[in-house]
């Protein structure tokens, strides 16, 4: 499956994340909401799937397929960029600075926000025959995770917020993983088959990811899901992006740079 080495596969991280901070701001704005919107779509497949079937476990091992075709596509996540583009200031690369990385991702949060709500917006009309009706059962489902991922963190004060944020770094220590995993081979076979095991992980492990949120969350207040814009930003959207942040962040981005390109020096032998 044309595998690369990790010094090479590293390398290309580094690159990606270079691109992409140089990268114009209408490009970065529609590659976002692309990925946005294809990964909400996954998310409602995964959720349809495991109602029909009564196995969450199917739906983890289905719902990696919107994020293989939005990265096949060269599409765009937060949660990727939180990783490939540090990376590239770490490096030195010319004209990546701080400012061009906070740009990057201000971009990328906001597209992924849009396509997520575009997609939220059109499957809560598709379950409630255009708000005419209640909620279908998926759509029921849908709401009461956005009231479980808030509410049920909040009733718990400090010790919530700590877990929504661990659970959120646990997630993008997969879901970069498999961003890497695009990387780890020349062959569309490869690819998918490196992004595929990481994602079902998270997915499997309900880790909280935060462009899957921004469907969720949205999607059930249209449909009446009993919380507020504060409980999702507060007790989700914030706490999470942070976690994924540093998830992904310091268990992918920044142990591979380190061992793979920035190498110690070797042992002498006597």
């Amino acid at each position: 499956m044309a595998y690369l080495l990790p010094s090479e596969f590293v390398t290309k991280m580094v690159d990606a994340g270079e691109s992409k901070v140089l990268m114009s701001t209408r490009d970065t704005v529609i590659r976002a909401y692309m990925a946005g919107a294809i990964l909400a779509l996954a998310a409602v497949f995964a959720v349809t799937v495991t109602v029909q079937t009564g196995y969450p476990i199917i739906g983890a091992i289905l719902f990696p397929v919107g994020f293989c075709m939005l990265y096949l596509l060269g599409f765009d996540l937060l949660t990727g960029v939180f990783v490939l583009t540090p990376l590239a200031l770490i490096d030195k690369r010319p004209g990546v600075t701080l400012k061009g990385v906070l740009r990057n991702w201000g971009l990328v949060f906001a597209g992924n926000f849009l396509g997520a709500f575009t997609v939220a917006l059109l499957m809560a009309i598709v379950f409630t025959f255009g708000f005419s009706t209640e909620p279908d059962k998926v759509g029921s489902i849908i709401a009461g995770i956005g009231e479980k991922r808030t509410l049920g963190y909040a009733q718990y004060g400090a010790a919530g917020m700590l877990t929504v944020f661990v659970r959120g770094m646990l997630c993008n220590w997969m879901v970069s993983t498999g961003v890497v995993g695009a990387m780890i081979s020349t062959s569309v076979t490869g690819k998918v088959v490196a992004m595929w095991m990481p994602i079902m992980v998270f997915f499997g492990m309900t880790f909280e990811h935060s462009i899957v949120n921004m469907f969720l969350f949205p999607s059930a207040m249209l449909m009446g899901g009993d919380f507020s814009i504060m409980d999702y930003i507060i007790w989700n959207e914030l706490p999470v992006v942070l976690g994924n942040l540093v998830g992904g962040l310091a268990f992918t981005g920044l142990t591979l740079y380190a061992t793979h390109i920035r190498t110690a020096a070797k042992r002498s032998v006597r």
